[in-house]
């Protein structure tokens, strides 16, 4: 293992990751906050509401915001230790310039100084090298309004094509498959509908560790009497009290789907009027599923007959139904077809469109959902528009002021851009809210990539792993350091609101591009004075989209405790005004009117019918061998969130889970002679990492886990392979073939240096 460099040792001592603790007035239960301030939470995506108790222009604690619908005044442990990211000793609280004799390798400058010298170099570079010499990184937990003027300043400022952002790591597989099959892009119940559904299926979700209050409405179903199964290669805590668990192996999903849709068809468990009244492609589906027989899926997935069976009559029979799943069946190079095979089950079921029977992405990121419907992937225009489609780029063009022509075309996939970063293509990036050096996978590559930028910005409240090689960095904002929008994992618009002011010379996002835009002398469309202004503009530009927000003002959010994308401000009928619209809290219903089907059907094509979608089971990239045995899958841990920049901040969230662990099965760990503790090396073909093993039980015995919280040598994206989806780009983080071995003790100063972080 190599040496740390001593240069990253002193960043880490400037910058962090120090550990906040309860302290003086966070710590004392007698003082009282000035003001309660009612948002939500600032991780997953299920956006759990809260009270923020505010003093002296700092939050100092929390209260349950117990009237909020989704959580009812409850919380996981990140959410309850949330606000010990204020005033944290790690905030940037001015501009930071790279200079290699200053503490950690950076020093302050002031703010309007840092931006004159992001301008300039902009300039520079597109003036030597062209408009598409830079490109932009955004963020999935930024507000909805940052998203949209992200979007908007890389076509309109930058004139690049190059935006994408980090929800590229997340949703994006649920997404494609979404729109191939339904035409729209979100989940279609309100959790409410779980509970008195008579059977839920969980597929590659750990819902109680990544979303903790969905295992709420799970368990309310289990107890009036619903069956459910969890389709994981580990017994996860959600598992450990299902009805029927379902063992599969990494990578082997898109089986087990049309094994069960096929025992399904034997038997007659399929809503045949439904299929043909709205419908297409059932019979091409059904013809590809005849060659998976129970046999040859169960040898295929590693999941038993008798279970695949039981899942089948399950699934077939009942009456009411509601199909999870998330990064387990969607982080593969076959994602898409995961996530199109469990749409499958879910048609033949004929069971959508109505109450207690529902189909749904649990979403990652704060704004998981938001973040992919109004402009800042590469791909696309507000509303959840196409950039390749001509009446798309034309309206948006007229509420953006400018010439259709001027709009670039689509971009690329945010691994991509790092490719043509490699390459020699990109010279220059912007980058916000975006930590690609520990979350991309294969990501020593990310870092060599990195090293040849010409010129690079981060935009963050805490230096992350991949600002350390910014040339600048700007001090944005925290969620409750602004106001502005997001849409959680329901399709629930919702408010965050703003508790205190940021600090020093930071300043709230859409306030730095805007700077940026003004410097380059670009200010057109950039002149905003408040999220809310731009949160007017999003609704003009969403309006008659897919992903119409045109009828949802902050108003009517906060009276509403939400309001359910989407919600137009006309009817869609007779183009009357419809000021009341109260939102689409369930998709499909019939009867229900949508501006794409235009009353010929409740889904999301001209013919207003769902489609299926043959879901073609392919072998992933880097599977297991004989030189790389066993299965490598990744994942959270219940108290670190994504690249863990903030989580890895606070004190009570690091003492829980402190570091990762390499997850063994018993008789694997006695065969490889790995007792629990023991340091363990893993290796697949692009790395090693070595770490102590937990030895448990609920792993299958070909498998290894490991969480990718951590940075450096504690990553687990050193060893994943960076294999894409054809379709939604998503990289392959859940499988690849690794070996592993009993390892002797790393040097003192992984030890060292694992105290600071």
């Amino acid at each position: 293992m190599a040496t740390i460099p001593v240069d990253e040792l002193k960043i880490i001592q400037q910058f962090g990751p120090h550990l906040a603790w309860m302290a003086g007035e966070r710590l004392s239960t007698s003082v009282e906050p000035e003001k309660l301030v009612k948002t939500h939470c600032c991780f997953c995506g299920q956006q759990c509401g809260i009270q923020l108790k505010v003093r002296d222009n700092e939050v100092i604690g929390f209260e349950p915001w117990e009237d909020f619908p989704f959580n009812r005044g409850m919380l996981c442990p990140k959410g309850v230790k949330r606000y010990l990211q204020g005033s944290h000793p790690d905030r940037l609280t001015s501009a930071l310039r790279r200079d290699p004799t200053a503490p950690g390798g950076f020093a302050p400058m002031a703010y309007t100084e840092a931006i004159a010298k992001v301008a300039a170099e902009i300039q520079r570079i597109q003036s030597t090298h062209g408009n598409s010499a830079i490109a932009m990184l955004s963020g999935a937990s930024l507000t909805t309004e940052k998203t949209y003027l992200n979007g908007k300043f890389a076509r309109v400022c930058l004139k690049t094509p190059y935006i994408d952002y980090n929800g590229r790591l997340c949703m994006v597989s649920a997404g494609a498959a979404n729109k191939k099959a339904f035409g729209i892009d979100r989940t279609t119940n309100p959790w409410s509908d779980m509970i008195g559904t008579d059977v839920i299926w969980v597929a590659g979700s750990n819902v109680a560790e990544c979303s903790p209050i969905t295992t709420n409405y799970i368990w309310q179903a289990r107890e009036l009497g619903a069956k459910v199964i969890v389709q994981d290669p580990r017994i996860t805590p959600i598992a450990r009290t299902c009805d029927l668990f379902l063992p599969v192996k990494p990578g082997r999903d898109a089986a087990v789907f049309a094994g069960v849709l096929n025992l399904m068809i034997e038997n007659g468990w399929i809503d045949r009027p439904f299929i043909e009244q709205h419908t297409v492609g059932f019979e091409q589906v059904a013809e590809y599923c005849k060659q998976w027989t129970a046999a040859k899926t169960a040898e295929v997935s590693g999941v038993p007959e008798r279970s695949l069976r039981q899942a089948a009559e399950w699934w077939g029979k009942a009456n009411s139904s509601f199909l999870l799943h998330a990064r387990g069946i969607e982080h593969h190079s076959n994602g898409v077809q995961n996530a199109l095979g469990t749409i499958n089950l879910v048609l033949a079921s004929g069971r959508i469109g109505r109450p207690k029977s529902g189909y749904g992405t649990i979403t990652g990121q704060a704004n998981g959902q938001g973040g992919r419907e109004h402009g800042q992937k590469c791909d696309q225009l507000p509303g959840w528009r196409d950039i390749a489609n001509p009446e798309h780029r034309k309206y948006i063009a007229s509420v953006w002021k400018v010439d259709e022509k001027d709009i670039p075309g689509p971009g690329v996939d945010a691994y991509e851009l790092f490719r043509k970063i490699d390459a020699g293509e990109i010279k220059g990036l912007i980058s916000m809210c975006f930590n690609p050096k520990v979350s991309l996978p294969d990501n020593n590559f990310i870092t060599r990539a990195l090293e040849k930028l010409e010129f690079y910005v981060a935009i963050d409240f805490f230096l992350n792993d991949t600002a350390r090689h910014a040339d600048f960095v700007l001090p944005g904002s925290l969620q409750e350091e602004d106001e502005g929008v997001v849409a959680q994992v329901e399709g629930r618009v919702i408010k965050i609101n703003k508790a205190v002011d940021c600090p020093g010379e930071a300043r709230p996002d859409w306030v730095i591009v805007q700077d940026i835009a003004r410097a380059l002398n670009r200010p057109h469309g950039f002149t905003f004075n408040s999220p809310r202004e731009i949160f007017e503009e999003l609704r003009i530009a969403s309006k008659g989209g897919v992903a119409d927000y045109s009828g949802i003002t902050y108003e009517k959010i906060e009276k509403r405790f939400g309001v359910f994308w989407p919600c137009p401000s006309h009817d869609y009928k007779t183009g009357e005004p419809a000021p009341d619209h109260p939102g689409t809290p369930r998709l499909f219903e019939p009867g229900s009117y949508n501006p794409v089907a235009k009353g010929a059907g409740p889904f999301y094509f001209a013919d207003g019918k769902a489609r299926f979608n043959v879901a073609d089971y392919r072998v992933p990239i880097d599977d297991i061998s004989e030189e790389y045995p066993f299965f490598l899958t990744t994942g959270r841990v219940v108290s670190q969130f994504l690249s863990g920049t903030q989580t890895r901040r606070i004190g009570p969230l690091v003492d829980q889970y402190p570091e990762p662990r390499i997850e063994v099965h018993p008789r694997l760990a006695e065969k490889l002679g790995i007792k629990d503790g023991d340091w363990t090396t893993a290796e697949t073909r692009r790395g090693t990492i070595t770490l102590k093993a937990m030895v448990v039980t609920t792993i299958r015995p070909d498998t290894i886990f490991i969480p990718y919280h951590w940075a450096g040598k504690k990553s687990a994206n050193q060893l994943t392979v960076a294999a894409q989806d054809p379709i939604s780009k998503i990289p392959q983080y859940k499988v690849c073939g690794c070996r592993v071995r009993k390892a002797d003790a790393p040097p003192d100063y992984v030890g060292k240096l694992e105290a600071q972080q």
